[in-house]
């Protein structure tokens, strides 16, 4: 790895891979962002069609552009030492630009627009340069330049879509985060610079497998928060507390099926890759749609303990079945980042899943909420079963294996 003036930014081989208090700190402006994000799914619940449809895309590239913020975040103190005064001073600045977009977010494509798009280009646009300076004359200083110069280039979709009329905010928007998301895909190429592959950056890969687990876990704390806070806000019941009950079980099982094995083994399998950057990119993506799974879980939650006993409502099931089959999918992506296969309960559970749904369209949500535990917990019964005494399976991820010596010269 080069030397010379900024290299004292970067991570250290012995540096921890364990994530920082300040890390830890930055997450809590999260927490209050998917919080907003959960309860603008669960306004969409008394919408069909085009309004629900239009609603749902509407917070997910809400939610996407939350994702892009945190994400970045956790590359960048997976690349540098983020005990660094310049890199902590990076991190509160994010929260605080996090925060402002998590407050701003259930009327941002409305009459808050302008805020969260300014704190969002601040960080995309702003922290970049901070970095590149702060590097000096460092060969990695032209990684954060590219990214700043493609975020640039987006800006005007933003802030046309913030100033410009209602109706053209999504399209804009949605244009302008296809173009921050492709930039990423691509690496940031620029002329004569060329692209900066993510998947070949040096990074600690224990420190990023860490984070993507606590991400997870801090969405599986937000759903626990809004089974708390929807019970205790109602009457009190027989059928809301049973309700409470089995979605406390639901999100306990997700725990269960997460960390059974491939969740637990990501450390081992980042720290084993000979290229962790193409494992990590993997399971960044892999990590955006879980944490987007238990969200919308988590909006079905809220929905059976309001109304457990209440009429059969279809489009209800997009949360309280969608969000169950979107999280085993993304496991079983996660499985074969991890061990190359993909496990049979899983596929179980899918399939039950799919074929239930149309049935439970004539229940009320309280028997659709349990048929989702039930299959959950019939997933984990049969890990249970499939792993009784057997050796903890070593990772065996596909992914990343090539030689570590093969990386761009400014990674």
């Amino acid at each position: 790895m080069a030397a010379g003036r900024g290299a004292e930014l970067l991570r250290p081989p012995a540096s921890s891979g364990r994530a920082t208090f300040v890390e830890l700190f930055f997450d809590l402006a999260f927490v209050v962002a998917l919080t907003r994000v959960s309860q603008r799914f669960a306004d969409l619940s008394d919408d069909t069609g085009w309004a629900l449809a239009t609603g749902f895309g509407r917070t997910l590239l809400l939610f996407l552009a939350l994702w892009l913020i945190w994400s970045h975040t956790t590359w960048i103190t997976s690349r540098y030492e983020p005990e660094q005064s310049i890199i902590q001073a990076i991190v509160v600045g994010t929260m605080f630009a996090g925060l402002v977009m998590a407050v701003t977010l259930p009327r941002a494509m409305e009459e808050r627009a302008l805020p969260f798009a300014v704190a969002y280009l601040t960080v995309m646009v702003v922290r970049p340069l901070v970095v590149a300076a702060a590097l000096r004359g460092h060969p990695r200083r032209l990684v954060p330049f590219r990214l700043a110069a493609w975020a640039a280039a987006s800006a005007p979709l933003w802030l046309a879509g913030a100033l410009g009329p209602d109706p053209l905010r999504l399209p804009l928007w949605a244009a302008a985060l296809a173009v921050d998301y492709l930039a990423w895909a691509l690496g940031w190429p620029l002329p004569r610079l060329g692209a900066s592959a993510v998947s070949r950056w040096r990074i600690a890969g224990t420190h990023l497998a860490d984070r993507h687990q606590q991400m997870f876990l801090i969405a599986l704390g937000e759903s626990i928060l809004v089974i708390g806070m929807v019970f205790s806000g109602t009457d009190y019941s027989g059928e809301r507390a049973a309700a409470f009950v089995v979605a406390f079980a639901t999100s306990a099982l997700l725990w269960r099926i997460y960390f059974h094995r491939a969740g637990l083994l990501l450390t081992e399998a980042l720290d084993r890759a000979g290229m962790p950057g193409r494992l990590g990119t993997a399971s960044e993506r892999t990590h955006l749609l879980i944490v987007f799974s238990v969200l919308v879980t988590a909006v079905g939650y809220q929905l059976v303990i309001d109304h457990p006993h209440g009429p059969p409502r279809p489009t209800w099931l997009l949360f309280l079945v969608g969000g169950p089959v979107l999280f085993l999918v993304a496991h079983l992506r996660l499985e074969y980042e991890i061990f190359g296969r993909v496990s049979r309960s899983r596929m179980i559970g899918l399939v039950v899943l799919l074929l239930g749904t149309p049935a439970l369209t004539q229940w009320e949500p309280m028997v659709g909420l349990s048929v989702v535990a039930g299959v959950l917990a019939l997933v984990a019964l049969l890990d249970a079963l499939r792993n009784r005494r057997r050796p903890l399976e070593p990772p065996a991820s596909p992914i990343g294996t090539e030689a570590s010596g093969d990386r761009d010269s400014e990674a």
